[in-house]
């Protein structure tokens, strides 16, 4: 599989039309009923709207680096400015027309202590006239020669009741383009010849077929047969999820989490990587396992959440059981861990032959906080600190063993001599190092101490070095 980086998606623009939607909620704490009802109180502690259906498509497609525009129906109403307003903060374009005899399709979730109590929507559901079509339509096809691909997202709010499915998917392949769905309802007929839909398991057996009651693998091929889908991907949730292709049928399992938080949003997180993936060049099979581990990031999250490109390129190194990064990796990944509340602490090395030393001066660092971060010295600067005949294990091997270790979270391979301009960019929270060092002495200290953070010096475990191995191997 083709590895992915920060960059993978930058250049790539993705025109996203569908049911837009806000999504609304209200968080706060219950500890008493009401005496007016059998119903809790919920003491409001915080309100936060994110963009939702189609919108958080878009937002999805945004955090990865993708460069997207979206259409779609509001009403004309303070929802549609809230969605405008957090539509520009992410910087995607706005092509959204409003009909004033609509609602702005609201969803209102009451959550107390992580558990949602209730929901309420605002929406109108009716087909939108011809002429707003039409409008949007034409607006969307000036565009679509100069996209990468296009995704449908249809919630069943009236937007594709009619025929504009039919018209993007026809104007898309037309320009030589990919047409993306993610789909409602039973009524396919309207996304035929579509190079990919993505259901979920519910949603397919929803659709009549005559392999409807014979399972899976024969209802999900027949109905590709039928539609003259190119591939049709079904979401299966902790099943995971499954491909059908020309290739015949492809499952993956649904990676592992360690909770599964909310899964709002999952189904948008599928598509959008998947289009925004294959555009990049990937295969499909790599863009499936990528929309996988996707999907494995936002449900561990709260509420509608788009993934980011930093959560993205981590979950998927760590499900290659990889942790070596590339600077520009350690620092975006550096910046997600802060974000979330994560002490990263740094420790750094040139680890030439690990032995019993290094491995309690790794736990002990890494007991300093969340996430441990080891700076290993190149080759060359190896060479430079130790003399022409280390190091034993070249960079690759020895980046790769340290990865190995639980404790580590992520290795990052630094040529200069010292590692102060690797500590500028993830500014770490804790410095670790080797009794050998006195904290004064320690590469960094100023700036750590600066932002808050603290030396810490471990002790030496008596006759382990890296020198002393050599000595006796060479003896």
């Amino acid at each position: 599989m083709k590895n992915i980086s920060l960059d993978t998606f930058k250049g790539i623009r993705i025109l996203v039309a569908g049911d837009v939607m806000l999504d609304r909620y209200v968080r706060g704490e219950v500890s008493r009923i009401s005496p007016e009802a059998p119903v809790p109180v919920l003491s409001v502690t915080e309100r936060t709207d994110v963009p939702g259906g189609a919108a958080n498509v878009a937002a999805n497609l945004r955090g990865l680096g993708c460069s997207v525009a979206l259409w779609g129906i509001t009403g004309s109403d303070g929802q549609a400015g809230i969605l405008g307003s957090l539509l520009e903060e992410l910087r995607v374009e706005n092509f959204l027309v409003c009909d004033r005899n609509r609602t702005t399709t609201s969803k209102t979730r009451l959550v107390a202590d992580s558990q949602q109590i209730v929901r309420y929507d605002e929406e109108s559901n009716e087909p939108v006239s011809s002429e707003l079509e039409d409008r949007l339509f034409l607006s969307l096809e000036s565009r679509i020669s100069g996209a990468d691909a296009v995704v449908l997202s249809d919630y069943g709010k009236g937007l594709f009741a009619k025929g504009l499915a039919r018209r993007v998917i026809d104007a898309v392949h037309r320009s030589g383009g990919q047409v993306f769905i993610d789909p409602k309802g039973d009524k396919w007929e309207r996304y035929r010849g579509a190079d990919c839909v993505t259901p979920n398991e519910r949603e397919l057996f929803h659709v009549p077929g005559e392999y409807r009651e014979k399972g899976l693998s024969l209802h999900g091929g027949n109905l590709r047969n039928s539609f003259a889908f190119r591939k049709l991907l079904v979401t299966r949730g902790a099943k995971g999820m499954c491909l059908f292709d020309d290739e015949g049928e492809y499952s993956l399992p649904a990676p592992r989490v360690r909770d599964v938080y909310d899964v709002s949003g999952a189904g948008d997180t599928v598509v959008s990587v998947l289009a925004a993936v294959v555009a990049a060049g990937f295969s499909w099979r790599d863009a499936m396992v990528l929309a996988n581990t996707a999907a494995g990031v936002v449900i561990t999250k709260s509420g509608t959440s788009p993934v980011s490109i930093e959560e993205l390129v981590s979950a998927a190194k760590n499900g290659r059981g990889s942790k070596i990064c590339s600077r520009d990796e350690a620092a975006a990944l550096g910046k997600l861990w802060r974000i979330r509340g994560e002490k990263i602490v740094f420790t750094n090395g040139c680890f030439d032959l690990l032995h019993p030393g290094h491995v309690l001066l790794l736990r002990q660092a890494a007991a300093e906080g969340d996430r441990l971060v080891v700076g290993l010295n190149s080759d060359e600067s190896v060479k430079r600190l130790k003399g022409p005949d280390r190091p034993v294990l070249c960079q690759e091997d020895r980046a790769a063993i340290l990865s190995a270790l639980e404790c580590v979270d992520m290795v990052v391979i630094f040529p200069e001599d010292t590692p102060l301009a690797l500590i500028e960019s993830l500014r770490p929270d804790v410095l670790v190092k080797g009794g050998d060092y006195t904290p004064e002495s320690v590469v960094g200290r100023e700036l750590v101490e600066a932002n808050g953070g603290k030396v810490v010096i471990v002790p030496l475990l008596k006759g382990k070095s890296t020198t002393e191995i050599v000595k006796s191997l060479r003896g």
